[in-house]
């Protein structure tokens, strides 16, 4: 009881501060005695700070302000992407005060080699943290990649990184910080709902980077499956007898709508190899999409059109089966989602036709490509938040 009580405390806070202990005990229906001691030990853990007294307008003695804490105890969020490290630190009230990105060509690179370069970063990152006074409680680590479920921080494949089998442990230089391992598109979906405004508490978050991944959130909480392998939605097959994918299967989602797949029908080359295809110039691929797509490019605006098109055929599945508040394009999709949308909202529309659909409930996010690194760092905040207890007591 105390432990939730705690973080009734603790949320209410963070949600309307800055509040005095009497200011406390009144959204949270406690007494004042019964707040007041709680707010001693959240203090004492390093989650509150209470500020000098001051007059509040009000008949009695000057109030204290409380807040959550803008040093102490913080999350930090690493991740691996095919092109890109990044690690970012968050304190309690959400903030990122911490961010580090490093370009990297990881796939095919061995596992070892960048596990040993995402840990010098996340050291870098934490030392930048104490400088500001943060100190951090929990380590996530967002990959592109199957996360089973239960504890032994293992990554069981990452075909676009090319691991299999992948033990953060077995690589990772100081086993006291290791960090637990979570795919990116899980992270995504999680930053966004607790992002959001109003929270939403059962969508569909598709995103793709070089791959397509998805995640669903239902009742306010991510949904798993039996193993951890539930979102592979960029591996469900719109095409039966369609083009062959890397998984082994035809038809696959990732082959009309994966990043590859639209550089290919703009008539771009990911690497210069297409036939028929100009050599994409160098930089960010979904940022030439979307220079050339609002340029008017022939090419480009039929192969978005056509992703958006086999998006929507294999969302209008999802939604028929899970009937979620709402759909969120994250990722690279958040940045092209201008020309991705109508072509979606046609299928969904035609396609989804035995329960409501508005066409408002399929929106691009506000994260767009920061949602994963942002959601793993989040990730222990969350968990502060619902339990105070984890922080050591003062």
């Amino acid at each position: 009881m105390r432990r939730q009580n705690l973080a009734v405390v603790l949320g209410a806070v963070r949600v309307h501060s800055p509040l005095s202990r009497a200011d406390v005990a009144g959204h949270v229906g406690l007494t004042r005695a019964a707040v007041s001691s709680l707010v001693d030990e959240l203090i004492g853990r390093g989650a509150l700070t209470e500020a000098p007294a001051t007059a509040s307008g009000r008949v009695g003695r000057p109030g204290r302000a409380l807040a959550v804490s803008e040093q102490g105890p913080a999350g930090l969020g690493l991740e691996i992407g095919v092109t890109h490290l990044g690690a970012c630190v968050v304190d309690l009230r959400g903030e990122p005060r911490v961010r580090r990105r490093v370009e990297r060509a990881n796939a095919g690179r061995p596992a070892g080699r960048v596990l040993a370069e995402v840990a010098a970063l996340a050291a870098e990152a934490e030392a930048e943290a104490a400088a500001l006074g943060l100190r951090v409680e929990g380590r996530v680590l967002a990959v592109p990649g199957v996360v089973p479920n239960g504890p032994g921080g293992l990554v069981e494949r990452a075909p676009n990184l090319g691991w299999h089998g992948v033990r953060l442990a077995d690589h990772w230089p100081d086993p006291d910080t290791v960090p637990e391992p979570e795919n990116e598109a899980n992270l995504g979906a999680l930053a966004e709902c607790w992002s959001a405004e109003p929270a939403v508490e059962t969508l569909v978050h598709v995103s793709a980077g070089a791959g397509i991944g998805a995640a669903l959130v239902i009742d306010g909480r991510l949904f798993r499956g039996a193993r951890g392998f539930a979102g592979e939605l960029g591996h469900v097959p719109i095409q039966p007898d369609g083009v062959e994918c890397a998984c082994g299967a035809r038809g696959c989602l990732e082959q009309y709508a994966g990043e590859a797949a639209v550089l290919r029908e703009a008539a771009l080359a990911p690497h210069g190899g297409a036939a028929g295809a100009s050599p994409a110039p160098a930089g960010d691929p979904i940022v030439l999409l979307a220079e050339r797509a609002a340029a008017g490019h022939p090419p480009t605006l039929a192969a978005l059109d056509r992703a958006g098109r086999a998006l929507g055929l294999a969302l209008a599945s999802a939604v028929e089966l899970i009937d979620p508040d709402g759909l969120v394009l994250g990722g690279a999709y958040a940045e092209l989602a201008d020309w991705l949308l109508p072509s979606v909202r046609a299928e969904l529309a035609a396609r989804v036709t035995v329960r409501p659909w508005a066409p408002e409930a399929l929106r691009p996010s506000a994260l767009g490509r920061r949602g994963p690194l942002l959601g793993a760092a989040l990730t222990t905040v969350r968990r502060i938040m619902t339990d105070p207890t984890l922080l050591p007591a003062g």
